[in-house]
């Protein structure tokens, strides 16, 4: 199911085919250098299966981000619910991503979330959006900046664990529609 097209990518729900670069990305000591765990294969398909229910139900999610032009699946870019109390309260919303290394650095992410950002904005009404990243994960905080979101404050993240010190300290960001509409 296609949810989003860009000039360059569908943003679509997960498919069966997609379980390899899922587990691949999930378990790659590059791409998740700022998260304290890996998966193994059944905890991957698992959280895949739950993203493709989620957006089923919804309509929206950690989509699927694939390639128009090959068909490659390069790994996601979403909206979600968020809330990590008291820094981002219940009913917010997050932006976020994890793409397999070889498709960082040419714009996937920045031009597939500005499309979800026009969604959360135009069509679901929302106020505003976060993101946030580990504070020395400096491409994820690049992408948030191109995006005109702007830092709001630094907050130790209470899902990291006190064994991973050097994850915990994360950066918000944040982005109003009001903001996103004048950069227009």
């Amino acid at each position: 199911m296609t949810l989003f097209r860009t000039e360059r990518l569908v943003l679509r729900n997960w498919q069966e085919r997609d379980h390899d670069l899922f587990h691949r990305i999930n378990s790659d000591d590059t791409v998740m250098a700022f998260f304290p765990f890996r998966r193994n294969r059944a905890e991957s398909d698992a959280v895949m299966d739950r993203m493709r229910a989620e957006i089923d139900r919804d309509g929206f999610g950690w989509t699927a981000a694939e390639i128009t032009a090959t068909g490659a699946c390069v790994g996601f870019i979403g909206l979600h619910a968020t809330e990590i109390v008291p820094v981002v309260p219940a009913g917010s919303f997050e932006i976020g991503w994890r793409l397999a290394p070889e498709f960082w650095g040419k714009g996937y992410v920045t031009e597939g979330a500005a499309a979800l950002i026009d969604f959360a904005f135009d069509s679901l009404g929302l106020d505003e959006i976060v993101s946030f990243a580990v504070w020395s994960n400096n491409r994820s905080t690049a992408v948030m900046k191109r995006l005109g979101m702007r830092r709001e404050e630094d907050f130790d993240h209470p899902g990291v664990p006190d064994t991973h010190p050097e994850l915990k300290r994360h950066q918000l960001y944040r982005l109003t529609a009001r903001e996103w509409r004048r950069r227009l």
